[in-house]
């Protein structure tokens, strides 16, 4: 259920039942807020933010909204994520409960700081 033909984020949003438009305009939300002076732009056809480099991506799914930090933002969390499904860079939020919205603002910021510490390098 990622795979969305639209033009930007909110064609992308458009196209889910209206319980899974609230949640990715939750996630949106709280992105937006955690990394203020971020972009958003479609990136492998699922919503995502930038700033020097991508930060992160969010999707979809059947039974889950998707969140994409990247492998360093995944192992840096690793233990508040024990309750969730996750992989090297993904993470999977089930729809049957609430959002972790602080965790994933927690996660932004993280991806953030590290943005800007590689482009120093």
């Amino acid at each position: 259920m990622a795979e969305k033909n639209g033009k930007g984020v909110d064609d992308y949003i458009a196209g889910f039942p209206k319980d899974v438009q609230r949640r990715l305009k939750q996630m949106r939300a709280t992105i937006r807020k955690a990394a203020p002076g971020a972009s958003e732009t479609i990136s492998y056809s699922i919503p995502a933010f930038k700033t020097s480099r991508m930060l992160v991506w969010y999707a979809a799914f059947s039974n889950h909204i998707g969140f994409y930090p990247g492998a360093g933002g995944v192992a840096h969390f690793k233990k508040d994520l024990s309750r969730y499904r996750f992989a090297k860079g993904s993470i999977q939020f089930p729809n049957d409960g609430p959002l972790p919205l602080a965790l994933v603002t927690r996660i932004v910021k993280f991806r953030v700081r590290a943005n800007k510490s590689s482009a120093r390098n």
